[in-house]
């Protein structure tokens, strides 16, 4: 499964028509990434962005100039392909597989997706990615050509020079390291992007196997915000970890 879009100062009217198109895909992409995109994984961790740096709330998507790879070959014959509107009937069956593992830590599982509505959403990620909002992936294996065992993105709904990653794997294949190898990967996809310095994740406190992930790839825990519980899992203490282009601080993380 963060906004701070930036503005044009361009005073005639075919920069505001600009900017208005922004705003109408960054929206499209928030709504998007709320009702089926990536959060953590085994058990996942946050999709919607709520908070931003020292916790206040972002009201905008930031705009990334650069694009990160459309496909990861990664080890163990697993892959993160960018997700495209041709697989939304995959991913609906996936998320509709795996709603009772989903559900306790986002709200977006309370219900079983539509077809319809996954396909709108495939769209509208797609147009996301376009834009350099969000960059959204699934993931799969070799072994099982056409299954999606797993969804993951970068989210640039944190602010200026940072992304997000949100995921989630399918309760049949949690425990073997997916999701660490998926992050790990996209954690460096996300950091050699231009202006892009600082990448989080961020989990529910409860969420222990989620937060094992940015823990194992060395991520820093900067702080712990107070959030909305919105799963039925939450406990509103919403872990925040951080990794920096440029290298961890000595700043003491949050109590």
């Amino acid at each position: 499964m963060s906004h701070a879009q930036p503005r044009s100062c361009d005073p005639d009217p075919a920069g505001r028509a600009r900017a208005a198109d922004r705003a109408r895909t960054a929206e499209r992409a928030r709504t998007a990434e709320r009702a089926a995109g990536p959060t953590a994984a085994p058990a996942p961790a946050r999709t919607a962005g709520r908070t931003g740096p020292a916790g206040r709330a972002p009201s905008e998507t930031e705009v990334t100039t650069g694009r990160p790879p459309e496909l990861l070959r990664l080890p163990g014959g697993l892959w993160l392909r960018r997700r495209r509107s041709t697989h939304a009937v995959a991913l609906n069956l996936a998320v509709r597989a795996n709603l009772e593992h989903l559900r306790p830590w986002l709200e977006w599982a309370a219900e079983a997706p539509t077809r319809a509505r996954s396909a709108e959403l495939a769209r509208a990620g797609s147009a996301a990615w376009e834009a350099g909002t969000d960059f959204m992936y699934l993931a799969g294996l070799d072994t099982e050509p056409g299954d999606v065992i797993g969804a993951f993105g970068l989210h640039g709904r944190i602010g200026p020079g940072a992304l997000e990653i949100g995921y989630w794997v399918a309760a049949g294949h949690v425990g073997r390291g997916i999701a660490t190898t998926a992050a790990g990967a996209l954690t460096e996809a996300a950091l050699a992007l231009p202006g892009i310095t600082r990448v989080e994740i961020h989990c529910d406190r409860a969420n222990a196997a989620s937060a094992a992930v940015p823990r194992k790839l060395g991520y820093r825990l900067d702080r712990i915000a107070e959030v909305a519980v919105r799963a039925p899992g939450e406990t509103g203490r919403h872990l925040v970890w951080v990794r920096e282009r440029s290298g961890a601080d000595d700043r003491e993380p949050a109590q």
